[in-house]
């Protein structure tokens, strides 16, 4: 159930759309923010809320590569895999991320980090190859580089987990 006030922003925002369609990848976008993936029981809530059909939500939901209808880990890596960044080395690159995981692309890891993506295009041709984690784009990765992503990324997701966990305790 989406928090009284998660639902009047998003309220506030389909106000101030011209058409409640307009509004719906944003509203889509918070639901998944807020529950880590856009579940079915989200679907119908954003349909609620933008006054479409559940099937118009889930169509439009289907055609954002960055709105997730499964479950996905803490931080979502996208490898581009568009002729640019494929022809400066993306499949290696997927490959190399895939292999530093231990898991496919498609695929979360097993404590729930990193989910691995292939993504059409991140529109960072001229620094291919590319990959997203989370909102940052990174561009011109090498094996070396995306190694040293993974490392800080898992340290910091360690962190922020344990700082969460105490204050769960408290």
């Amino acid at each position: 159930m989406i928090p009284s006030e998660l639902k009047h922003e998003l309220q506030r925002r389909i106000a101030s759309a011209i058409t409640n369609r307009e509004a719906a990848v944003d509203v889509m976008k918070a639901l998944q923010a807020h529950y880590g993936w856009l579940s079915d029981e989200a679907v119908l809530e954003a349909a609620g809320l933008l006054g479409l059909s559940p099937l118009q939500v889930e169509e439009l939901a289907t055609f954002y590569e960055m709105i997730y209808r499964r479950p996905v880990g803490q931080q979502v890596i996208h490898v581009c895999d568009s002729i640019s960044c494929w022809a400066m080395g993306g499949a290696s690159l997927m490959d190399c991320v895939a292999e530093l995981l231990g898991i496919r692309p498609g695929e979360t890891t097993a404590d729930g980090l990193f989910t691995l993506l292939p993504c059409c295009c991140l529109g960072n041709c001229g620094q291919a190859p590319t990959l997203m984690i989370g909102d940052r784009i990174h561009g011109k990765v090498t094996a070396e580089s995306v190694a040293a992503f993974l490392a800080e990324l898992r340290q910091s997701t360690a962190l922020i987990n344990l700082v969460v966990t105490t204050e769960n305790l408290i």
